[in-house]
């Protein structure tokens, strides 16, 4: 039996750690978002329970079936990533965001009332660290704000925050176009 502690402390270790580490899923322009995984993605993570076996090879077993559901909610993205187009040097949405937008509305409304949702701006590396910051936030702000006024979110379940250029997307330079985004994380 003692030696199931550290098993399992390390299994709830491991899974919160797959819970904040996951990948994003980047769309594109002109892709279509599906509600359905947007509520996949931004939802709660399902957990399974696991019967621990004490002695013998069988322990090894239910050692590698924990190592099986984790490697599982490992290959779940933990956020998505849109490339909302705003107006030059402002946080007006374009028009052609609407689509996406919408169905990011839509997934999140497929969602448990109490599941909160954190939208982050994010920036390319161009201009200044401050400046960057601060457009980052008030493009995250005008999503959250449309949200909520065309969608009826509630706007207690929406977090906004500006990132600015901390965090490119894996694999892009700094100066990466992909970087400028709208990233949705559940929490």
């Amino acid at each position: 039996m003692s030696r199931l502690l550290p098993i399992a402390a390390l299994l709830l270790s491991v899974t919160s750690l797959v819970a904040q580490a996951g990948e994003v899923k980047v769309y594109r322009g002109n892709d279509t978002v599906d509600p359905g995984e947007v509520a996949r993605i931004l939802g709660p993570v399902k957990m399974r329970t696991l019967r621990l076996l004490d002695d013998g090879p069988a322990g090894s077993v239910a050692t590698s079936a924990a190592a099986a559901v984790v490697a599982v909610e490992a290959s779940r993205p933990s956020a998505l990533s849109l490339p909302v187009p705003f107006a030059f040097d402002s946080a007006d949405i374009m028009p052609s965001a609407r689509p996406q937008l919408d169905a990011i509305a839509a997934g999140i409304r497929m969602l448990p009332a109490t599941q909160r949702v954190l939208i982050e701006g994010h920036t390319d590396a161009v201009g200044s660290d401050l400046y960057n910051e601060s457009l980052s936030q008030r493009r995250a702000q005008s999503v959250r704000r449309y949200l909520v006024t065309m969608h009826g979110i509630d706007a207690g379940r929406l977090e906004a925050v500006g990132l600015g250029e901390t965090s490119p997307l894996p694999g892009r330079g700094p100066l990466a176009g992909e970087n400028r985004r709208v990233q949705f994380r559940g929490e």
